[in-house]
């Protein structure tokens, strides 16, 4: 269960505001909202093609967008970009990692570009790897020979490799076996426990349901309805029906 204090009494840890993204006349953020804070693990879901994945992209500093701020604790992505990447980790839905290296060199690269300390390095590598059964020995192959679920654990590690107050998952479970999302499941709600802001989508609703504190689903370029799940414990079960209702479906 999540240990989430009153939000009112905290500063939130990504704010989006009147984010705004086009592509060409095709127009995908019109306006959207969102606060998202320190210890919580929020939902943003939505159908195929609706803007989860554009939204993130604007967050995380990949894609420009048209009009809007956003800020990640406190750092403006557009005019910060360095401090606002720094305290972040990032999980794409496919694996992005560099095919020539090794795993052991991948996570490597990515330490130094956080400033890892070396203790620190193995430390939590030790430690991600014993969570996501990422067999240290297997870090010594080239990552082109590896399974894509072994590249996405592989890429769960580095996400947090600098621990990160902010974590940012896009379809996580994408390849991933059962025993995998199921660990996964636990550290994602153990790191909001901690203090930390997990922010996921997903196409899996009963994970959302189940696993989330808020949940918001995304219409129209827009945050269509903010649900908090703790609050109204009833829209867990019934957060399904609502998604559906949301874009005219039958329930």
């Amino acid at each position: 269960m999540s240990q989430v204090p009153n939000n009112q009494t905290k500063t939130p840890s990504i704010v989006i505001k009147d984010l705004h993204k086009s592509y060409g006349k095709k127009k995908v953020l019109k306006g959207l909202n969102l606060e998202v804070f320190p210890g919580e693990l929020f939902g943003f879901i939505g159908r195929n093609g609706i803007g989860k994945s554009t939204t993130i992209d604007c967050v995380i500093g990949s894609k420009k967008y048209d009009s809007g701020t956003i800020t990640l604790n406190g750092f403006d992505i557009r005019t910060e970009p360095l401090q606002a990447k720094g305290v972040f980790g990032y999980v794409a839905s496919e694996p992005s990692c560099y095919d020539v290296m090794t795993g052991y060199e991948y996570l490597e690269f990515i330490a130094s570009i956080y400033h890892v300390s070396e203790g620190d390095f193995v430390r939590n590598m030790r430690y991600l790897c014993g969570r996501l059964k990422l067999d240290q020995k297997e870090l010594g192959n080239r990552i082109a020979n590896y399974s894509h679920g072994m590249k996405q654990k592989l890429c769960l590690a580095g996400s947090l490799l600098y621990n990160p107050p902010i974590w940012i998952l896009d379809e996580p479970t994408v390849g991933l076996d059962i025993m995998a999302v199921e660990e996964l499941k636990k550290m994602m709600r153990e790191y909001a426990n901690h203090g930390k802001t997990v922010f996921v989508t997903s196409h899996n609703i009963d994970l959302v349901s189940r696993l989330c504190d808020r949940v918001a689903i995304i219409n129209e370029g827009q945050v269509a309805v903010l649900y908090d799940l703790n609050k109204e414990p009833n829209r867990r079960l019934h957060l399904s029906r609502a998604f559906m209702k949301i874009y005219g479906e039958e329930v």
